[in-house]
Formats: C-alpha cells, sequence, structure tokens
C-alpha cells in the first residue's frame, strides 16, 4: 500500500505474525486474559488498520481487501467502513475494559490462551508445509477451469467514461465524449483519459494459459483424462530438494497413463537447467506468475485434472502420498 518495496522480503514472516496476533487478541478478549493490554493491542491495531485502508482506498492502491482472502471479498471502501465500525467498538471496550472479567478464572483464561497460541502456531507451520485446509480459490477441487473461464453471452459489460483534451484557443482544455470536441473548429488533440466507472462480469478464472514454445495447447490439455501439473511458479524459489520426489511421482503418473508437464513462468532456460540436474523427464509450460500462485500455494506443488476439472493438489512435500 505505502509503496515500501524494501519490506516485501519479510512479507511471510509479518504477515504469519499478523495472523496471529490478531487471532491472539480475539481470543484473549473472549477469555477475558490481561483485558488491558488485550484492548489497546487491538485499539493500536485497528487504528494502524484505519489510516492503511483509507490511504488505500482514497489513493485506489489495491482493489480489494485481503483481511479475509478469498472467503469474503470486500472493497477497500468496504474495508475502510468495516474498521470505522471495530474503532467505535474498541472505544467502547476502552470505555469498560475493567469490567472485562476472564472466563472462569484467571488460570483458565490463560490457559485457553496459550492453547490458542499453540493452536495459531501448529495451523501457520501446516498449512506452509503442505497446502491451506479450506480452498476458496476457483482453482479448488472439484472445480472445472473451462467453465470458470466463461463469460455468458448476456454478461454485463463494464462501462467506461473518455476524458478528452484538446488545445483551444491555445489552452488545452477537457471535453466529455457527448460534446464532441473534435468538432470544434481549430482544436488540436492533446490526450485522452479512459475511466472505469463501472465493472462488467469478471469470470472467476481469467489470464489461464498452457502455452509451449509459444503455442496455446490450453483447449487440448482441458480434454485430457489423465493431466499432472508440476507447478513451480518461480524457478529459482522453487525447494530443489523436494525435485527427486517430483522426479519419482512423474515416472509413476506417465506409467498410469498421465501427460506430466511443469507449469512455471520460469523461462525455458531455467527449466532446462533443473532438467537437467534433477533428471526430469517432462516438457514445460508456460503461465502467468500470478496465476500460477492462485492455482496452488507451494513450490514446488503438484495438481491433477480430468477433462479440465482438478481432481487432487499437493504439496510436493507430500509427493509420495499422491494416490493417482
Amino acid at each position: 500500500v505505502l509503496n515500501l518495496e524494501f519490506l516485501i522480503a519479510y512479507a511471510l514472516p509479518f504477515s504469519i505474525f499478523l495472523i496471529v496476533a490478531e487471532f491472539m487478541l480475539g481470543v484473549m478478549l473472549l477469555a477475558g486474559f490481561k483485558s488491558k493490554l488485550t484492548v489497546w493491542g487491538l485499539a493500536v491495531m485497528i487504528i494502524l488498520f484505519l489510516f492503511l485502508t483509507w490511504y488505500s482506498a482514497y489513493f485506489d492502491k489495491v482493489t480489494d481487501c485481503g483481511c479475509f482472502g478469498d472467503a469474503l471479498k470486500l472493497s477497500p471502501w468496504g474495508t475502510f467502513y468495516k474498521n470505522v465500525v471495530l474503532v467505535v467498538m474498541i472505544l467502547f471496550l476502552l470505555a469498560r475494559v475493567k469490567d472485562i472479567k476472564a472466563i472462569h478464572s484467571k488460570t483458565v483464561a490463560k490457559w485457553i490462551s496459550f492453547i490458542a497460541l499453540f493452536f495459531a502456531l501448529y495451523i501457520s507451520y501446516y498449512v506452509l508445509k503442505h497446502l491451506p485446509l479450506i480452498d476458496f480459490r476457483p482453482y479448488a477441487i472439484g472445480k472445472n477451469i473451462p467453465q470458470g473461464m466463461t463469460i455468458p453471452e448476456d454478461a454485463k459489460q463494464p462501462v467506461y467514461e473518455d476524458t478528452w483534451i484538446y488545445k483551444v484557443d491555445g489552452k488545452d482544455r477537457e471535453y466529455t465524449t457527448e460534446e464532441k470536441p473534435w468538432t470544434i473548429e481549430g482544436a488540436t488533440f492533446v490526450d485522452r483519459k479512459t475511466k472505469l466507472i463501472e465493472k462488467g462480469f469478471e469470470p472467476s478464472i481469467h489470464d489461464f494459459t498452457m502455452e509451449k514454445d509459444g503455442m496455446d495447447l490450453t483447449g487440448r490439455l482441458m480434454e485430457k483424462s489423465r493431466l499432472m501439473l508440476i507447478v513451480m511458479y518461480d524457478i529459482s524459489k522453487t525447494d530443489t530438494a523436494l525435485l527427486p520426489k517430483v522426479k519419482e511421482l512423474s515416472e509413476r503418473a506417465m506409467q498410469d497413463g498421465y501427460e506430466v508437464y511443469a507449469f512455471s513462468a520460469s523461462s525455458a532456460e531455467d527449466f532446462e537447467a533443473i532438467k537437467k540436474e534433477y533428471g526430469l523427464d517432462i516438457d514445460l509450460l508456460f503461465c502467468d506468475e500470478t496465476t500460477l500462485k492462485t492455482i496452488i500455494r507451494a513450490n514446488p506443488g503438484i495438481v491433477t485434472l480430468d477433462k479440465g476439472t482438478i481432481t487432487g493438489k499437493w504439496n510436493a512435500t507430500d509427493a509420495d502420498k499422491v494416490k493417482l
């Protein structure tokens, strides 16, 4: 939001800390454990997010809120108004903090908080080591990719507004399309600005392609009943220690009648290097990096499909557990 690019390298640990902190503050509030510290912690956090969400919405920095991930999409302004409501609620808690009592006893409240901390840390570790427990994305198991890419014939179209800039009498002036500035005698075109007024229908799956040597194979491969994709969105960041497992699985899959491909946004040269080093007998398909990250939260990750329908997803850590 604030374009602090030097913090990108710390995004993952910071996000884990933030999620665990939010979860713990909520549990501690409900349990009545260290109520004063908890409420002030909530106050500091919500004020910070109130500013960030206002900044994001006002300057149009992001298109949707990440508060609830893919489970619930909120607009930037919707997120800001949600935080305004939370600020009011937390101000009420600050005013009545002395009335917040521990559930049953302070000891019980303490143990509830400790157990919650262990649970939050374990779940964070598990989803990083394997995959998220619940998948809300359009590439979840059971979803059909071609169907997700389909746009209905009567789909709502986006609405745009053009602002035309013409030089008239030596000055740059702005005009709407209805004013037809090109009909003004002596007017000279300078620029045109296009603004999205209202979004049209957007398919749940977009930017999905399966390209090999510049050829789009999406249509053909989506008809395959046994297809396995080894997703490595960025080969330079791939956990290469897992590639021997991937090699063994890919060989087993091909013996069982699967077509197996590496699926990456990296260059063919980068793939050929690891293909040779680890003896991978598979070809490369190219796709957009963001799309690959959306498909599976693992690098490398394994996806199986039956005629475009996703039938299985695994972190390569669990390659030996894949049932074909």
